[in-house]
């Protein structure tokens, strides 16, 4: 499913139509992006957590050249299912 037909069904589900619908999903989007930067919590009960983790620096190994490379550290988004996306799942 792409944002397109998300917001096709966000529009069916709750009566709105398509333009409020992208509004609401842009919207929800930038409220969740906001938060991660800032280094929150974003808690959905019944549909999961987006949180922030931190990947240390490490060493890898270029493919192509098999050379040894140094990867630098990062934030990197994380999403852990909640009870009730898991058991639909």
């Amino acid at each position: 499913m792409n944002k397109t037909e998300l917001v096709e069904k966000i529009a069916a589900g709750a009566g709105l139509s398509k333009v409020d619908a992208k509004k609401a999903l842009d919207a929800t989007v930038a409220a969740i992006k906001d938060a991660l930067v800032a280094g929150d919590k974003v808690a959905l009960v019944g549909f999961g957590t987006f949180s922030v983790n931190e990947r240390p620096a490490r060493e890898g190994i270029n493919p192509a050249t098999k050379q040894k490379i140094k990867i630098a550290a990062k934030k990197v988004a994380k999403f852990k299912a909640g009870a009730e996306l898991a058991d639909a799942l």
